[in-house]
């Protein structure tokens, strides 16, 4: 998913594997949303390694998608994607299999880590940031706390105009998905109509969409209740305590973002040694402290200071129960109605 840009602090990443510094001096070319990791990794990876690093930069899943399939892969070795993206690339062939034992940090994974709907096994697919999608408001401009996602979609008189959605397309029916009791992946038309409608009326009652901002809405008092992932909440509430994340009874989406190896590198060895070099605990630590979102990574998660899951209590949700919630999945050829779908209410007046 697009996250906004952090700012790495410099930190001394470990070397991440067994063995020797690498004798050759391949460039390993990977794209990543930008500030998804840290500003330094390519200069810290050169050093452990000896491999030099060339960092891409895609803005949204859709964009690298493109790119990726218009051109086989070419011309790239290691991709950061949500997961059904990952699995769609697999699905076209496009990705290979992971060796797990090439990487000896795989351990720092929490056993949850390999138990994920779209990749059980982590086969391939390496998992990064996981989390939910939930309600994320000022707690003292709403009466109560929020606790079904019709507050949102159906919201109180007191909160029209005063409410963000988000806009990428598989989280926003995901919100009318969840409302009406369906499948995150839900694709017959009967349904997608129903949903279709319910959103073009909450469009009425919106602010804005808003994939990027809407947690300095909040901030501002613009906003009183937005429609957020969790790490881009915990941003809103590191600025003001008056803000808190909610998970509707009626669930959310698990969403994960993960590394992949295209078919197409020439790099195998060098990618593995990177999403090795990525699994290393400190890089973990960094991931909770700068992007302020779960890590799979156990290691990571036990060295950031305990005080941020109190600060952050939605860092704090257990990886069991993460599994509990259903992950978007590749919809094939249902994405299709899907698409147009979306398309209308956005367009919708």
């Amino acid at each position: 998913m697009r996250m906004k840009t952090v700012f790495a602090a410099a930190f001394g990443l470990a070397l991440a594997f067994t063995g020797t510094t690498a004798a050759f001096a391949e460039k390993l070319v990977i794209s990543n949303w930008d500030g998804y990791m840290p500003k330094d990794m390519a200069e810290k990876f050169k050093a452990a390694t000896g491999i030099d690093l060339e960092i891409a930069v895609h803005a949204t899943n859709e964009e690298i998608m493109g790119k990726v399939t218009a051109s086989g892969g070419a011309g790239y070795d290691v991709l950061f994607v949500s997961s059904p993206f990952a699995e769609a690339l697999n699905n076209l062939g496009l990705v290979q299999n992971i060796d797990h034992g090439k990487l000896s940090n795989y351990g720092n994974l929490y056993l949850e880590a390999g138990q994920l709907q779209h990749d059980p096994g982590n086969v391939f697919s390496i998992p990064y940031t996981w989390g939910t999608t939930g309600l994320c408001y000022r707690s003292d401009l709403v009466a109560g706390e929020p606790t079904s996602w019709n507050d949102l979609l159906k919201p109180a008189d007191a909160l029209k105009g005063k409410i963000t959605m988000l806009s990428t397309d598989r989280w926003l029916m995901a919100a009318g998905f969840l409302a009406n009791g369906m499948s995150v992946n839900t694709a017959d038309q009967v349904s997608l109509d129903k949903v279709r409608d319910q959103l073009i009326e909450t469009k009425r009652q919106l602010l804005a969409y808003d994939d990027t901002t809407f947690y300095t809405k909040l901030v501002a008092g613009e906003a009183s209740m937005v429609h957020a992932w969790d790490g881009w909440c915990n941003y809103g509430i590191a600025e003001n305590p008056a803000i808190k994340y909610a998970l509707p009874k009626e669930g959310s989406d698990l969403w994960v973002d993960s590394m992949v190896i295209t078919k197409s590198s020439q790099n195998v060895e060098a990618a593995h040694k990177f999403i090795d070099f990525v699994l290393n605990a400190e890089n973990g630590k960094w991931v909770v402290e700068n992007i302020m979102y779960k890590t799979p990574n156990r290691a990571g998660m036990e060295a950031i200071d305990p005080a941020m899951l109190t600060q952050y209590p939605n860092m704090a949700i257990a990886p069991a129960d993460l599994l509990k919630f259903e992950q978007l999945r590749d919809l094939g050829e249902g994405m299709k109605a899907f698409s147009k779908t979306v398309s209308e209410i956005l367009a919708a007046k």
